[in-house]
């Protein structure tokens, strides 16, 4: 199959799966980080806080790339899939809605790191971690393969682009960390590979260090 200007169609989805892996990790953690704190740690509290903002910017980007870059070329070449795009969108209708939730109840809790505020953020964290779930899951069942068949390299590539342009260098580099941590050397490989190899330079001199300071605060006991 191949798309205007004979751009040739067939790609490999597998790196989504990748970043996945550490979106369902991170949405694990930061519910047991969170019930952890002993309440009026706030010094431990504004750890946390920060690295869900992180989080939260990782995975609002990446379905941002998704509804700009990847939706709008499917529903125009896949007629028998549209139904399986509309319930990708409205899925991301609802992560957006736990985390617009999570806006309110982080910084609520950040500031005094109340037993309350704990309780009720464990909560909405759950709650945004099983909307997740649902959805990456689904995705990967469902949109992956479409993806796979009708989208070229080029339209594929773009969401990473995507990322790359709105995200700040040094909170690339952690959340880019974040994907690594959990690949296998050869998904690993293969990420890096796809970086120019200055890009490739900065990760292991600076990206690797900081991202290994960064997670021993946040997982610290």
């Amino acid at each position: 199959m191949e798309h205007e200007g004979n751009e040739q169609m067939g790609i490999d989805t597998h790196d989504m799966e990748v970043v996945h892996r550490g979106l369902r990790r991170e949405s694990r953690l930061l519910i047991e980080l969170v019930a952890a704190v002993v309440p009026g740690d706030t010094a431990r509290a504004a750890v946390i806080a920060d690295h869900f903002r992180l989080y939260r910017l990782g995975l609002q980007n990446h379905h941002e790339g998704e509804d700009e870059l990847l939706w709008p070329p499917l529903l125009a070449r896949v007629d028998l899939g549209t139904d399986i795009v509309l319930r990708m969108e409205a899925q991301h209708e609802r992560v957006a809605a736990t985390l617009t939730r999570l806006d309110i109840e982080m910084p609520t809790w950040r500031a005094a790191a109340g037993a309350d505020e704990r309780d009720a953020l464990v909560a909405s964290l759950t709650d945004h971690r099983a909307v997740l779930l649902e959805h990456l899951d689904d995705e990967e069942a469902t949109l992956l393969p479409l993806a796979a068949d009708h989208l070229t390299e080029a339209e594929w590539a773009s969401q990473g682009e995507h990322l790359v342009a709105h995200t700040p260098k040094l909170a690339l580099l952690t959340l880019f960390g974040i994907v690594l941590e959990d690949a296998n050397p050869s998904e690993r490989a293969r990420l890096l590979s796809g970086l120019p190899a200055p890009v490739r330079a900065i990760w292991h001199l600076i990206g690797r260090p900081r991202y290994a300071r960064h997670i021993r605060r946040v997982r610290a006991t």
